[in-house]
């Protein structure tokens, strides 16, 4: 839920440039780049659309569920779906209704499928038809009833009954613009089987319309076997009167979601509007919770940082993990483009989290995409995702993921792309030969490593330097406080992005990888095997350059900087970018 927003917007150099010109298939997973929004294959709605999520049926099917409607986000006339695929996303049969568009809102329905084929979506349902507040009319797609309806034929129909889930008033019902003769609430949990039942998180609200929001969970343990709904047991947690939530993390606490680790404890994640997600554990399974902290990579270590967008986790069917994110500290609903992934491991009771990667984007920074699912079939991925007025299904590379889950292990250094590997002598002679143009329309993007010791870290001291006398070509510089900078030129269009300030420490080796890709036009740098996330000095690490770059070889030939005192160990120059983990690796690899 939440407004149209912009793409993190960052201060880059940038001149008269080329038009954008990111050539993409619409052949499902035969994009010249999957990760291009535009990749994905259309999932069939009525012209507003979210949370496309995706279980797989008992006859092999994905049977989709969403919110869909005519109009805008929570005009009348909103109402759940779902649709069939049997060829994993190229085609999708006509939607079915689970409740019709003529009736009271329902909206932010979730699937469960049983071992027993059953079908469950949950939702909020406004069946007092509540669409006033003090006289005056309001959105209703957040108040009700938590209802269900249930399939046996494979999402093809519905029961014609609707179901109530047993929504206890609490505190934060007793206190809102009702006082709780209506419960405003809403989910984006897709269920998960636990403990031989089933379980999902979802958000209530103590104000109208998303203020003061706490965390709950519905748990049965035996919804997978009961046929009659009627006697489906329902336990609302976490145990007393108040939600999850932390008092210190401001009013908005929402869009809560929940994971099991190995042992049966939970991790639950949820947005702010302080630039980073909340999280909390639970090791009695949902009965109490850990006091909330914000979400960091490893337990005590970096903030991990997204705006107030949906921050998604699954668990893979290996008991590994993922986590969808934007990767940026804006406080808004902007900046939904890129998305970002992390790849996480289960340590000593935690989470531990991967430095992430692009999973997603569009090179228009005004759009967006967010509400994800993650589906999971014979040893693949795709995701589903939204832009709330055309929802997609993506194939993901598996290598990128596994690239994620292996950043603390891997040590290869990777010769795709490779142009330039020196060392030694072959750095003292002052310049090297570039071997190949560097066209970043053709190349889809470069990247340059150094194993670089300074014995200052002042600025504007120079360490690569392919430039002509008129500014083409590319450079690599020291910059202020301690960083590192690339500039790119063309001849037409420019741009440049530096590190976060404080990284380079004299004396000391360091490993600097700076990373152009060319499809989302996104500028990151890994040093020392830790992406530049922007830390406490700027919301963003990463930087978007918005025109296209062509050829920024400049001279053909990388002039070997650097005043007395520095020393350039190794140089990589790669004719493509690099990931992340590659990055990560290469480190781990050392000089």
């Amino acid at each position: 839920m939440g407004d149209r927003g912009n793409a993190c917007r960052t201060a880059l150099l940038v001149a008269l440039a080329f038009p954008a010109a990111l050539a993409v298939a619409a052949e499902h997973g035969s994009s010249k780049d999957p990760r291009a929004l535009q990749a994905g294959l259309p999932i069939p709605d009525e012209g507003y659309c979210d949370q496309p999520y995706v279980v797989v049926t008992s006859d092999g099917a994905w049977l989709a569920t969403l919110t869909t409607g005519p109009g805008r986000e929570g005009q009348r006339g909103q109402h759940i779906v779902s649709t069939r695929s049997t060829d994993k996303g190229r085609t999708w049969s006509e939607p079915a209704d689970i409740e019709p568009s003529d009736g009271p809102e329902a909206s932010w329905v979730v699937p469960l499928a049983t071992p027993g084929g059953r079908v469950y979506a949950f939702y909020t349902y406004n069946g007092d038809a509540v669409r006033h507040l003090d006289g005056k009319p309001i959105r209703a797609d957040t108040i009700g009833h938590y209802a269900f309806k249930f399939s046996d034929d494979g999402g093809r129909s519905w029961s014609p009954q609707r179901f109530r889930l047993p929504l206890r008033v609490t505190a934060c019902d007793r206190g809102n613009d009702w006082g709780g003769r209506v419960q405003i609430f809403w989910g984006i949990d897709k269920p998960m089987l636990y403990r031989g039942g089933a379980m999902f998180a979802f958000t209530k609200l103590g104000r109208y319309m998303l203020e003061e929001g706490e965390g709950w969970l519905f748990f049965s343990d035996n919804v997978l076997t009961e046929r009659d709904p009627a006697k489906i047991d329902w336990q609302l947690l976490p145990d007393g009167e108040h939600g999850l939530r932390g008092e210190t993390f401001g009013s908005v606490q929402e869009e809560h979601n929940v994971v099991a680790l190995s042992d049966g404890s939970l991790y639950c994640v949820w947005r702010t509007t302080l630039g980073h997600p909340c999280c909390a554990y639970s090791r009695d399974g949902g009965r109490s919770w850990t006091r909330p902290e914000p979400m960091t990579y490893t337990p005590g270590g970096r903030t991990v940082k997204t705006p107030r967008a949906c921050p998604m986790l699954w668990r893979t069917g290996d008991g590994r993990f993922l986590f969808w994110f934007h990767n940026h500290s804006a406080t808004s609903f902007q900046g939904r483009n890129p998305v970002w992934i992390s790849g996480g491991l289960e340590k000593d009771g935690f989470i531990h989290w991967s430095e992430p990667e692009i999973l997603l984007y569009d090179p228009d920074p005004d759009e967006r995409m967010s509400y994800p699912d993650l589906i999971e079939e014979d040893g693949r991925f795709w995701v589903t995702e939204t832009n709330k007025t055309v929802a997609r299904v993506h194939s993901i590379d598996r290598g990128l993921l596994e690239g994620l889950w292996s950043q603390g292990a891997d040590e290869t250094v990777s010769d795709d792309g490779l142009l330039v590997d020196a060392g030694g002598e072959q750095l003292q002679s002052g310049s090297i030969e570039i071997p190949a143009r560097l066209d970043l329309r053709r190349t889809g993007g470069l990247a340059i490593e150094l194993w670089l010791r300074l014995e200052s870290v002042a600025a504007a001291q120079v360490l690569l330097d392919s430039r002509t006398p008129t500014g083409h070509g590319l450079l690599i510089e020291t910059a202020a406080g301690g960083a590192v900078r690339i500039r790119l030129d063309d001849g037409q269009a420019s741009a440049a992005w530096e590190c976060d300030p404080g990284l380079l420490q004299p004396g000391r080796l360091h490993h600097v990888a700076a990373i152009v890709d060319a499809g989302p036009r996104i500028i990151t740098f890994v040093l020392d095997g830790v992406f530049s996330d922007g830390g406490s000095a700027r919301p963003c690490g990463w930087g978007r350059y918005p025109k296209d770059l062509g050829d920024v070889g400049g001279s053909g030939s990388l002039r070997v900087g650097g005043p007395a005192g520095a020393r350039i160990e190794r140089l990589r120059l790669y004719g493509r970018f690099l990931r992340t983990s590659e990055a990560v690796a290469h480190c781990r690899a050392g000089p």
